[in-house]
């Protein structure tokens, strides 16, 4: 036995909610290892739909541990409305446990992140304006205030002056704004935040590791996705952690043994939100016709996604850089009304085929698609549970995404609800 990871291959919206939602019926405990609430999993369970930012998305089940880990960073009070609505729909969240070593998202990170995108102009990120970069720059340096530090008030007041005498002076010379009182502030997020949130504060390292040694079945849920990552996404249009599957490992404090099963999420076509290179990117009426089928818009945001062909270039990468030991195929039933699909191959750069990523930026974003066209199957696939009842074009679509992914697709969604789902044999 051991931990499974669920990450996304792509820039994120892959449906990584709805497959930790589907795994979650067999765990026991699910892990949120890092990221904050940028990142918007969307779940239908019958005839409801929850939309999940922060807490876990095992939450929806009973005997189900759902753990907020040191890797993420948290706004208390979104984490709170969001558990708020949880309950008032019936769903108990008396079993989550939020890290004391999670970083706390404070006002002054949300507004600078406003501030800086509003800065760059039109060269700006793309960021959901949360808070999420500036928090995870003060964890860098040194400067940030962790959920513990609300438990020691003294602390949490020093603490919070001290990252003040430095945000203070950067708001009001670089953009001519008002600062923060440290007294006002403290006292808000100490009468506010602390009595609501301590019933949930705990060790999650010893949780985690108490389940694992147990035998328990344990399940780790990345925000974003691989080409989002800091290290290994397409820098500088990037989130400010790391979504691939070893920040499993540094975000919930386990060693990478524990894990056995890395699950890839990727959508039959691709889409990004915001700025950044897109090799297989598509416009027009295909565009418009797989944005309004796939409802391509933030969850968070409500931003239209921008939506392209699938990448195999992209999904090769994300098997090497996360060990890939399957994949996890969504929204097949998107590509229902096409008569033709098609798949990005390989770049060509600069009069150059290429299959593999690129190592340099400019590359990337010079890269033109190498694209291969399939027969589409124009049939629905809503109510398709058994891969014997898939069209064969739709089974043919799926042997030679895996057949060059090199991993097998062992799932595949035909629709939002839990039970539109495909299970193939697996490895």
């Amino acid at each position: 036995m051991g931990a499974t990871v669920v990450v996304g291959t792509q820039w994120g919206d892959e449906g990584k909610g709805k497959l930790t939602d589907l795994l979650a019926a067999e765990m026991e405990m699910v892990v949120r290892y890092q990221g904050g609430h940028n990142a918007g999993h969307t779940i239908v369970v019958g005839e409801e739909s929850f939309a999940l930012q922060l807490v876990p998305s095992g939450v929806l089940y009973d005997h189900i541990t759902p753990v907020i880990a040191n890797g993420v960073v948290v706004d208390p009070f979104v984490l709170l409305d969001e558990l708020a609505m949880l309950e008032a729909r019936g769903i108990d969240t008396s079993r989550l446990q939020v890290s004391g070593n999670a970083h706390l998202i404070l006002p002054y990170h949300q507004q600078l992140d406003v501030l800086s995108e509003r800065r760059l102009g039109s060269a700006k990120l793309g960021t959901t304006k949360r808070g999420i970069g500036p928090a995870y720059a003060d964890k860098a340096t040194r400067i940030g205030l962790r959920l513990q530090d609300l438990f020691d008030p003294g602390i949490f007041r020093e603490k919070l002056e001290a990252a003040l005498r430095e945000k203070n002076p950067l708001l009001a010379k670089v953009y001519n704004k008002l600062g923060y009182d440290a007294g006002v502030l403290a006292d808000k997020y100490l009468t506010e935040c602390r009595p609501a949130l301590e019933p949930y504060v705990a060790d999650t390292v010893a949780s985690v590791h108490e389940a694992l040694e147990a035998g328990r079945e344990v399940l780790f849920e990345g925000a974003q996705a691989t080409f989002l990552d800091l290290d290994h996404g397409t820098y500088p249009f990037v989130t400010s952690s790391n979504p691939v599957a070893g920040g499993a490992c540094v975000g919930a404090g386990v060693g990478p043994r524990h894990i056995a099963r890395v699950i890839g999420i990727t959508k039959a076509y691709t889409t990004r939100v915001g700025s950044g290179p897109f090799p297989a990117e598509v416009a027009g009426p295909v565009a418009d016709r797989l944005v309004m089928a796939g409802a391509e818009f933030g969850t968070n945001t409500g931003r239209r996604r921008r939506v392209g062909w699938l990448d195999l270039v992209m999904l090769r990468h994300a098997v090497r850089l996360n060990s890939l030991s399957e994949l996890a195929i969504t929204k097949l039933d998107v590509l229902d009304s096409l008569e033709a699909v098609k798949v990005c191959v390989a770049y060509e750069i600069d009069g150059r085929r290429s299959a593999a990523m690129p190592y340099h930026q400019s590359d990337v974003h010079r890269a033109r698609p190498v694209l291969e066209e399939l027969a589409g199957w124009c049939a629905p696939l809503g109510d398709v549970t058994r891969p014997s009842d898939l069209p064969a074009e739709a089974a043919d679509y799926l042997r030679f995404v895996e057949c060059e992914a090199g991993v097998p697709i062992t799932l595949v969604g035909v629709g939002p609800r839990r039970r539109q789902l495909v299970r193939r044999p697996g490895p």
